[in-house]
């Protein structure tokens, strides 16, 4: 394969770069006779690496559990948009074959959801009787996954008329050990309130969704060091949830002032200093190539332009333990003729995965 080199601003620091791509990798040092693919015009232009949706899930669209052949067609949308690194944040269909193509973004995988019987969308999690079971199933997901797991940690009791939690706060312990003892982290879808202060107590590592966090729990995870995922544009579709659930008033009522009281709360725990992060929930209730979307709605809760981008690339790439530009590294990036932090990510110029061109 040809090399190639780019050059241009590097992000964060709009410092001047130059790479050179070969066999897949980048390198600091010059190769001859490279094809300058980017930056041959000497003009400004900027380069990133591969952006990151930290919750997307591949394998799951708005009907359920897809085939692997549609699931490849939601990667390689993911592709497109310049996500070059999905967490799969729990996924009901077996992607581990994407891993031997080079044409698809990586993915870090959780395994399937973990949860109570009739206590999360159907035909999606492993359903878990008997609560004193869960570290077992913790420990065999985070052994089957890439160093995560996913509980859904609450949800709509329809014999409570309302979202509770699904587990007590000493099974979230021993099951938070458990996957920590295999080398992986935890993280846990949560709609409201109630389920976050045992589950943050327990020494989760990270909070999907998160919209019922209040001062008291931010300074929890503050203490305990715990992320959040936000997923700003799924929100979105907490009205349209509500609308559904007249059956339930409180539960209505409950999902509606959510809504209201979300970018007011992250907009908090951002401010605060917790650690957040860009991802979509793609898959299901959202469309895939979504996360310039939500980098902008980052922003619209107090986010810097540098911050909201750095959540979904450089930033989220340190948090999961994944390279960004390096010598050595896979050559993952994206560039663009003008400055991604002030007119967006959504069309890059170049995308560039694992060495290869593909826009």
């Amino acid at each position: 394969m040809q090399p190639l080199h780019i050059r241009g601003r590097g992000l964060p620091d709009g410092e001047q770069v130059q790479w050179w791509v070969h066999g897949g990798v980048l390198s600091a040092e010059p190769i001859s006779n490279a094809d300058t693919v980017f930056g041959a015009d000497g003009a400004d232009g900027w380069i990133i690496p591969g952006l990151v949706d930290a919750h997307c899930h591949v394998g799951l669209g708005p009907g359920g559990p897809t085939t692997v052949e549609e699931a490849v067609e939601q990667a390689e949308i993911e592709r497109d948009a310049g996500a070059l690194l999905l967490r799969d944040a729990g996924s009901p269909v077996d992607t581990r074959s994407f891993d031997d193509r080079d044409d698809l973004p990586r993915i870090i995988r959780a395994g399937k959801h973990l949860a109570r019987p009739k206590r999360y969308m159907p035909g999606l999690p492993i359903d878990i009787e008997d609560e004193s079971q869960l570290p077992a199933y913790v420990a065999e997901q985070a052994r089957w996954g890439d160093g995560w797991v996913k509980l859904v940690g609450d949800w709509i009791d329809r014999g409570v008329g309302d979202l509770a939690p699904l587990w007590s706060d000493d099974v979230l312990v021993e099951a938070i050990a458990a996957a920590h003892a295999e080398g992986a982290r935890v993280t846990a879808h949560v709609f409201g309130e109630e389920a976050l202060p045992g589950l943050i107590k327990a020494g989760i590592d990270c909070i999907e969704h998160g919209t019922g966090i209040t001062e008291d729990t931010i300074e929890l995870m503050l203490e305990h060091g715990t992320a959040l995922v936000p997923t700003l544009i799924n929100i979105e579709n907490f009205p349209g949830i509500a609308d559904k659930a007249a059956k339930y008033p409180t539960y209505e009522k409950h999902m509606r002032d959510l809504y209201a009281s979300c970018h007011q709360r992250v907009g908090a725990a951002h401010e605060a200093g917790v650690p957040i992060f860009a991802g979509t929930d793609a898959g299901g209730m959202v469309a895939h190539g979504r996360i310039g979307d939500e980098i902008d709605a980052l922003r619209r809760v107090g986010m810097t332009a540098t911050e909201a981008l750095g959540a979904a690339c450089w930033d989220a790439r340190a948090w999961l333990g994944r390279p960004a530009l390096a010598h050595g590294a896979s050559a993952d990036l994206l560039c663009f003729r003008e400055d991604p932090r002030e007119v967006g990510v959504t069309n890059p110029d170049l995308v560039l995965l694992r060495g290869r061109i593909w826009r």
